[in-house]
């Protein structure tokens, strides 16, 4: 990788991704063998006047002994430290960055049932100060390739060869060009425009269906509002979570679900993978689920708490979109989400409700928003997708027409 190019990345990242202030304080989560990328972050943070910057390392290979090693009693036992992490994040409000590298099966074939009683373990006892903190901060995801995940998408290629094709397909789908920040500033204006589009519709609910025996009605939650690529935080600083980012995202109605999906690409998920699934809805909760492979996971992760089994995002994107045209099975749900419409089980976001700047935890609460320990976002969107839109008033609006957009 060209040092100038990296760089360019960077600054990408640091301007448009997070928007660091002057003042304001970053953390940074990268893996090990990013050690230049990582120096490249935090060098542009520094010039965008940042007061402190925080790199909080990870490795496969450790993470995945810590989880084979270690038994549920220690993994349950979350020291007081990190619990105060948590609170004292909650009152600096940090910059956050997190660039995705992991192999997507790092922890294939270990006791997923003590991962994930661990996880349902300790979510709760910081769950508080993650709320706190919602929408106040900055945060953005990306990604660089580790060698295993470039292995796992490019199986007949050596290493090198595999590292430096994703590489290059990341760097092409994140719009990293001659001027990757014009590139974002035009693409969230066609997102905005998209997602406006939606909002004046006032749709009631979604009907999706696909050849492959999608039929599935999404309600969406009363006063929901649609939204894309650039998010702005309630200390009033725009910025990105999300790069790529193709979708527009609203809220569905919890009870409201009904019908049966079937998914159209890989769920990577606690370090496995989910193949070939099915869910079928009733009143919103997932009552049935079927998989090729990783079925079991799957049970598990919509039994982890009781908004797991309920959705908590619609999101559309179009089959005509760069990471589908380029035709790559990522195996990491932030670029195989972008190249599908998807939903996900789980919690919701908040900045989906109109007015949701002026509101409480508590106001969220009576409206029965669904709220879990778990966000996780799985790919439904074909070549043949339709979804028609019910308006509020009965009309009935083609919204998707053969994976793409017809509004």
């Amino acid at each position: 990788m060209k040092k100038t190019t990296l760089k360019k990345y960077a600054e990408l990242v640091v301007k448009t991704g997070v928007n660091v202030q002057k003042g304001q304080e970053v953390i940074l989560t990268i893996a090990l063998e990013h050690k230049d990328f990582a120096y490249y972050i935090t060098q542009e943070c520094y010039k965008a006047g940042a007061k402190r910057v925080q790199i909080e390392w990870f490795d496969d290979d450790i993470d995945r002994l810590q989880n084979k090693k270690q038994s549920l009693e220690t993994m349950k036992d979350l020291q007081s430290w990190k619990i105060e992490k948590y609170k004292d994040m909650a009152k600096r409000l940090p910059c956050r960055i997190y660039v995705e590298s992991s192999d997507p099966d790092v922890l294939k074939g270990l006791d997923q049932g003590k991962i994930t009683s661990a996880r349902v373990a300790n979510f709760p006892k910081y769950k508080k100060y993650i709320d706190e903190m919602d929408n106040k901060y900055q945060w953005t995801i990306v990604g660089a390739p580790g060698k295993a995940w470039a292995k796992k998408v490019f199986p007949d290629l050596s290493v090198n060869e595999a590292y430096n094709k994703l590489w290059d397909a990341i760097l092409y789908v994140t719009r990293v060009s001659d001027d990757p920040i014009k590139e974002w500033e035009k693409h969230n204006k066609y997102l905005k425009e998209k997602c406006n589009k939606l909002n004046e519709y006032d749709f009631k609910s979604l009907h999706f269906t696909s050849k492959n025996g999608t039929d599935l009605v999404v309600e969406l939650q009363e006063n929901q509002q649609f939204a894309a690529g650039s998010e702005t935080s309630l200390q009033n600083i725009t910025y990105n979570p999300n790069m790529p980012s193709e979708e527009c995202f609203g809220m569905p109605s919890k009870y409201g679900v009904n019908g049966i999906v079937y998914s159209t690409k890989p769920l990577s998920y606690n370090g496995e993978l989910i193949v070939d699934f099915n869910i079928r809805f009733e009143n919103g909760k997932a009552v049935e689920v079927h998989a090729k492979e990783g079925e079991e996971l799957l049970k598990k992760m919509i039994s982890m708490d009781e908004g797991s089994a309920y959705l908590g995002e619609v999101a559309l994107v179009p089959y005509n979109s760069p990471i589908s045209n380029s035709n790559i099975l990522f195996y990491n749900t932030l670029y195989d989400e972008n190249a599908s419409c998807h939903l996900a089980l789980g919690k919701a976001y908040t900045c989906n409700i109109k007015g949701f700047e002026n509101m409480t935890l508590q106001d969220f609460k009576k409206m029965g928003i669904n709220d879990s320990l778990n966000h996780v976002d799985f790919m439904i969107g074909a070549k043949d997708t339709n979804i028609v839109g019910t308006c509020k008033d009965g009309k009935k609006i083609q919204v998707f027409k053969d994976g793409n957009w017809a509004i």
